[in-house]
């Protein structure tokens, strides 16, 4: 359903059993049904792996104290966070795990609030291929322009990837006339907001504003709601994929890099 007026956007279609222990691994564990829940998922999960390798850290220097819920900078640059020497070494992957990446538990929960309630009002406008393209390609670009404006800076966190999803509601509003008019009013002013916060408190401003253009333009040329054709369909589920492998790659190449020496 069009978060903005409510219409159908498209052909429903099944997807796997409708029972409810299908939706379950073991009968036990929920699986994520949407790209939303499972952007949560991994930005949790990858989260308790930061705050682990602190706390082990922490234990191995006497004295040392993370304090609640914080992560060591250096751990963070291990899984990935966006360093600027290494991403000019070739590790490029970094501009993707840094958006899985946060710095504490007020970082986390404030990112996570807004996928919460942004990430499915996408999703539902724009399909789980579009939306996983749109989360993608508008994180990876807000830090680039992290990267262009502060090379040897560490950035992490998933807002640049949420200005994003801002930017594109904000313009695909556009193509609803009254009803977006007022939607994309209370949009900016949520923009306003978090560059106010961003001039108070240490945020990576430069990742929000690429994150945010890019989303703009994506929101207002992407097509919303179901492929209307065959092909059009088949280009959107491959370029899904194409972005799912992108992510997990990255983490992989992470994984592989995480204990080598970080150029810098």
């Amino acid at each position: 359903m069009c978060p903005l007026c409510g219409a159908a956007t498209g052909p429903l279609r099944a997807r796997g059993r409708s029972d409810a222990g299908s939706n379950r691994i073991a009968g036990i564990i929920p699986i994520p049904t949407t790209v939303t829940a499972t952007l949560i998922a991994v930005n949790i999960a990858f989260y308790g792996l930061s705050w682990y390798l602190t706390a082990v850290a922490a234990s191995n220097e006497a004295g040392a104290n993370p304090g609640f819920g914080n992560i060591d900078i250096s751990v963070l640059v291990r899984l990935g966070a966006k360093y600027g020497p290494a991403i000019y070494a070739g590790q490029w992957w970094r501009l993707v795990t840094a958006m899985f990446l946060h710095a504490g538990v007020f970082h986390i929960g404030m990112n996570l609030w807004c996928l919460f309630d942004l990430g499915p009002m996408a999703e539902s406008l724009f399909t789980k291929s579009k939306f996983i393209v749109l989360y993608l390609v508008t994180g990876v670009v807000g830090f680039m322009f992290s990267l262009w404006w502060s090379p040897g800076g560490v950035s992490i966190g998933a807002s640049g990837a949420i200005l994003g999803l801002v930017g594109v509601l904000i313009g695909a509003s556009f193509h609803h006339g009254g009803l977006g008019r007022t939607y994309r009013a209370q949009l900016w002013r949520w923009v306003i907001y978090i560059f106010i916060f961003g001039l108070f408190f240490a945020v990576d401003n430069a990742a929000h504003l690429g994150g945010l253009a890019s989303g703009l333009l994506l929101g207002y040329m992407v097509p919303q709601g179901e492929p209307q054709t065959r092909s059009e369909e088949v280009l959107w589920e491959i370029l899904g994929v194409l972005a799912s492998l992108t992510i997990v790659a990255s983490f992989a190449l992470m994984a592989l890099n995480m204990n080598r020496g970080v150029a810098g």
